[in-house]
């Protein structure tokens, strides 16, 4: 029996990249969980269907990440098709990347609002459910730009330390209703936002890595497996680098 039997998850952007990798982890581990897309239909759609298939309950909504009455709404369909909301994962996420002087108010925009708001949409959104029930956990994918920042983007930057100042902010607030919020900060990892790199891009990675190698998606999702655990019910408003050693 997997740790998470019994749980009900929810994971925003779980179509592809890091968020498919922690729905299947998710899911593989006893919980039943549900995923938002925006555009990846047929992706999600084949998702659901191999997860079912091999005997999981597995649900995928389309729903826009930025908006607060499409988060909102998503929250409802969970609990109301499921029951309740153990599990928040804030994974949606999008990149703009260009120098600021080059950076049009469209591209800061959106990405602010589908990486940094759509945090604020879904967390206050099951936070309300997770307070009802007296327990809960939240966690969100941030990144090491986040911490270390990034020439070119700087909208990007902006979103992932917003998230680490957010994450660490709701935590004192849930901290006394059972409520555990972390944060994880995955570095370069193999998906398809960095498949766009050459070969002197990614020679460049790795003469600064320690571990010299990218991340595949399930290592990030087995940090959110363990931080959706029982095994972190101690550990709240806390962010775990995943990065090769990247940010050390």
């Amino acid at each position: 029996m997997g740790t998470l039997e019994g749980k009900v998850a929810l994971v925003t952007g779980g179509a592809r990249g890091i968020g498919k990798a922690i729905v299947i982890a998710l899911a593989e581990d006893g919980a039943t969980v549900s995923f938002t897309y925006r555009t990846s239909s047929a992706a999600a759609q084949e998702l659901v269907r191999q997860l079912t298939s091999s005997g999981r309950r597995v649900f995928a909504y389309e729903s826009d990440a930025s908006s607060s009455t499409s988060a909102a709404g998503v929250i409802d369909r969970v609990i109301n098709e499921c029951g309740k909301l153990d599990i928040l994962v804030n994974n949606a996420g999008i990149a703009r990347d260009g120098l600021l002087v080059r950076m049009s108010e469209s591209d800061w925009d959106s990405v602010i609002a589908n990486n940094l708001k759509s945090v604020y949409n879904f967390t206050k959104a099951a936070s309300r459910a997770m307070i009802r029930q007296k327990c809960g956990k939240i966690i969100n994918i941030t990144s090491v730009v986040g911490i270390t920042g990034n020439s070119g983007q700087a909208n990007y930057a902006a979103s992932k330390a917003g998230i680490i100042g957010f994450t660490k902010s709701i935590a004192k607030e849930l901290g006394s209703r059972n409520i555990q919020i972390n944060a994880v900060a995955p570095g370069y990892v193999d998906t398809d936002m960095t498949s766009t790199l050459t070969a002197a891009q990614r020679q460049t990675l790795m003469d600064v890595i320690p571990l010299k190698r990218t991340a595949q998606p399930h290592e990030i999702a087995a940090v959110v497996k363990f931080l959706a655990s029982p095994d972190a019910d101690y550990m709240t408003g806390q962010v775990i680098c995943v990065d090769g050693g990247l940010t050390m």
